[in-house]
C-alpha cells in the first residue's frame, strides 16, 4: 500500500515542471525612488498663502518654477525659461534665463508679501547648472539656507 502511494507521488512530481527562481532588478530605480521621495514630501509639507511650497522642475533644456498654495490649491507664481518676457530682453542662454526666473520669483514674493517658503521641492532633479543659477538668484534674498 505504501509502495503504490509512493509511486503515485513520484508520478505526480514528474508532471510538475521546476522553474528556476529568477530575480530581476527594477528598471530606473534611481528615478523611481526620487519620485517616491518627492510624493512623500508633498504629503508632509503643505504650502499656505503666507508660506507656499516652491516647486521646481528642470528638464534637459528648460527650468520651470512654481509657488504653490496647497491649502487653497492655487498657483501663486509660475515662471519658466520659455517665457518671452524672460528670454527676449536681451536674448540670453538657458542658464541666464534660469537666473532671471529666480529674480522674477523674488519680485513676485515681494508683491505677495511672502517672507519664507514652507519647502523647496526639486522633484528629484539633480542640482546642475540651470538649477544652481536659479538657486543662487533665489537664495541671495534669504529664502534658501544653502
Amino acid at each position: 500500500m505504501d509502495i503504490a502511494h509512493c509511486s503515485q507521488l513520484s508520478g505526480h512530481c514528474e508532471d510538475l515542471s521546476v522553474r528556476p527562481l529568477v530575480i530581476r532588478a527594477r528598471a530606473n530605480t534611481r528615478t523611481e525612488s526620487a519620485k517616491i521621495r518627492n510624493r512623500r514630501m508633498q504629503k508632509k509639507y503643505n504650502g499656505t498663502p503666507k508660506r507656499p511650497r516652491l516647486s521646481v522642475f528642470c528638464s534637459d533644456k528648460q527650468l520651470y518654477a512654481m509657488l504653490v498654495d496647497d491649502q487653497n490649491k492655487k498657483c501663486l507664481f509660475y515662471g519658466s525659461t520659455l517665457q518671452k518676457s524672460i528670454r527676449q530682453n536681451p536674448p540670453c542662454s538657458t542658464i541666464e534665463a534660469a537666473k532671471r526666473v529666480g529674480e522674477e520669483l523674488i519680485k513676485a514674493c515681494n508683491v505677495l508679501n511672502i517672507n519664507e517658503i514652507s519647502s523647496y521641492d526639486r522633484n528629484g532633479s539633480p542640482c546642475r547648472k540651470k538649477l544652481r543659477a536659479f538657486e543662487i538668484a533665489f537664495s541671495s534674498h534669504g529664502f534658501l539656507s544653502r
